[in-house]
């Protein structure tokens, strides 16, 4: 490839990696959330250019170590786990689009990254309000969150709700009323 031709596929290459990161809803929501502090916006815009550069100085990389270094990354940097399923998708789309760096195949490239930026959606998280939450105050509750979910693509919406995690064993999780003292601690009993 003469000098050129790699350096537009470099950066036909960096387009579809911040295209590929831009529609993933795990980091929408920590960007617009300020899950990174109060820098969170120029943090989404320098993961790009840090997964990029990763790719470039590791060729030979596996799907795993792809989705490992992502959720390093937003684990260090924006202080929040991955676990929708999304961080193997996200990677496969890098990794692919590796591939066609790496074989000079622009047109492919071309091709996924406007098939990324068509298909992606605005994606936010509101906080509900249980009814248990309602009768009191906020700083007295101490429980899990659950969060709407609003995804936008081309004037349609989808809302849907994450549900709470249940419990495995709920004989296990439960908690009498004589075990929670005056001031709110509770007392944790060995099984028998």
């Amino acid at each position: 490839m003469m000098a050129g031709a790699a350096e537009d596929m470099r950066l036909l290459f960096g387009a579809g990696v911040r295209a590929a990161l831009e529609a993933w809803p795990a980091l929408q929501i920590a960007v617009e959330n300020g899950f990174g502090g109060v820098h969170s916006q120029e943090k989404a815009e320098w993961l790009g250019g840090a997964v990029e550069d990763y790719f470039i100085a590791n060729a030979d990389m596996e799907l795993e170590e792809i989705e490992d270094f992502l959720g390093e990354l937003m684990t260090t940097e924006f202080d929040t786990v991955v676990e929708d399923g999304s961080l193997p998708q996200v990677s496969q789309q890098l990794q692919t689009m590796f591939h066609h760096f790496q074989k000079g195949d622009g047109a492919a490239l071309q091709e996924m990254t406007s098939h990324i930026n068509q298909k992606k959606c605005k994606v936010t998280a509101t906080p509900l309000k249980t009814a248990k939450e309602t009768d009191v105050a906020e700083d007295d509750v101490d429980s899990v969150e659950e969060m709407e979910v609003t995804a936008t693509n081309d004037g349609a919406t989808t809302d849907g709700v994450c549900p709470q995690p249940q419990p495995s064993d709920p004989d296990s999780q439960t908690i009498k009323e004589e075990d929670i003292v005056e001031d709110g601690w509770t007392i944790v009993r060995r099984k028998k």
